[in-house]
C-alpha cells in the first residue's frame, strides 16, 4: 500500500506560480512511477505530467510543456510538480498518482495508476 497526500494548491493570479508537493508513505517509494492528473469542473481527469522512478525520465501534456516541470526527491518520498506562467485554463484540482512496475507505456493513463491521492484545489484567476 501507497498513501499519498498532496499539498501546495492554492489562489494565483494569472502569471504566476505555485509548486505542489506529493508526500508518500508505505512501500519504497522510487518503486513507483509517479504522476500528476487534474480535473476542472464539468471536465473528465487528464493527464499532466509523469516522472520515473528512478527519476530520469519524464513526459508532459502538450497544455502544460515549457510551464510545468515534475520532479522528485526519493529520499523524502516526496515528488513535485512545479507550475509557472499559470493561466486561468490551469484551474482544477490536482491530484498525484502512483505507478508500481517497470513498464512506462500507458503512463498518461490514470487506469494505470493504483493509488491516488485526495488531491488539492489550484485556482488561476484572470
Amino acid at each position: 500500500q501507497v498513501q499519498l497526500a498532496e499539498s501546495g494548491g492554492g489562489l494565483v493570479e494569472a502569471g504566476g506560480s505555485l509548486r505542489l508537493s506529493c508526500a508518500a508513505s508505505g512501500r519504497t517509494f522510487s518503486m513507483y512511477h509517479m504522476g500528476w492528473f487534474r480535473q476542472a469542473p464539468g471536465k473528465e481527469r487528464e493527464f499532466v505530467a509523469a516522472i520515473r522512478g528512478s527519476g530520469d525520465y519524464t513526459d508532459y501534456a502538450d497544455s502544460v510543456k515549457g510551464r510545468f516541470t515534475i520532479s522528485r526527491d526519493n529520499a523524502k518520498n516526496t515528488a513535485y510538480l512545479q507550475m509557472n506562467s499559470l493561466k486561468p485554463e490551469d484551474t482544477a484540482v490536482y491530484y498525484c498518482a502512483a505507478r508500481g512496475g517497470l513498464l512506462w507505456t500507458g503512463i498518461r493513463n490514470a487506469d494505470e495508476y493504483a493509488y491516488w491521492g485526495q488531491g488539492t484545489q489550484v485556482t488561476v484567476s484572470s
